[in-house]
């Protein structure tokens, strides 16, 4: 079920979470990392016990510290928040990820809890919203903002609504290969820029040409931009 009304619903409204839990901050500005961190360590029952400024630093950040939730921004530098998480969960299932983020599109939103977020506030929520959310998704259930309930009916998500985007279907490097394609990258840059031979490179282009049902790389950029792939 996915919690849409902080009008009825408060933070003490959910049993206290024994022993505390132990949060990952992930956002790029220093002032947002740190402002969470007060906010969250305010509440006897959280604990947050890293931070993370990028995409691939939150990946590490989790292997490290292997917390029970992550606070994750979704505009992050060289792996998107999105990405970032379905690589985390890949790896740690049990995880819980809370996304953060400025932007209510729908299919951001979207895209977010497929990834396998349990929750998504707004920036502009205040306080007291993200620590509901927290103690939401810690008890299993799932949060988003109020603002955002238009998209869900009986609190479960309107699939039907918004049409599969074709790049869920790439894996998190043919998406890495692709946002460089769209960059204007050639092969070399892409091998050099992600640590891959040219030939690893050149059998992901053709993989995802497959995928995407296009036939060369001007169809292919095209594609990609019809379909707002995240460029960071």
């Amino acid at each position: 079920m996915i919690n849409i009304d902080d009008e009825r619903l408060s933070p003490t409204d959910y049993p206290s979470l024994a022993p505390p839990v132990r949060i990952l901050v992930v956002d790029d500005h220093g002032l947002v990392r740190e402002g969470l961190a007060l906010l969250l360590d305010s509440d006897k029952d959280m604990k947050v016990v890293g931070f993370a400024a990028s995409g691939e630093e939150a990946v590490l950040a989790a292997q490290r510290l292997k917390p029970a939730m992550i606070i994750m921004d979704l505009m992050l530098p060289d792996l998107n928040g999105i990405d970032a998480t379905r690589r985390i969960l890949s790896e740690f299932p049990q995880i819980r990820i809370v996304a953060l983020s400025a932007c209510n599109k729908k299919e951001h939103v979207y895209r977010a809890l497929r990834s396998g977020a349990r929750g998504y506030v707004l920036k502009t929520a205040l306080g007291a919203e993200l620590l509901l959310a927290v103690r939401a998704v810690a008890a299993g259930a799932q949060y988003v903002s109020p603002s955002i309930a238009t998209l869900f009916i009986d609190g479960e998500l309107r699939s039907f609504s918004t049409p599969e985007n074709p790049l869920d279907r790439l894996s998190t490097r043919e998406r890495d290969v692709l946002r460089d394609i769209v960059a204007g990258a050639t092969s070399v840059d892409i091998a050099k820029h992600l640590c891959l031979s040219r030939k690893t490179v050149d059998t992901y282009r053709s993989r995802i040409m497959v995928k995407l049902g296009v036939s060369n790389r001007s169809a292919l950029i095209r594609f990609a931009l019809d379909y707002d792939l995240p460029v960071v």
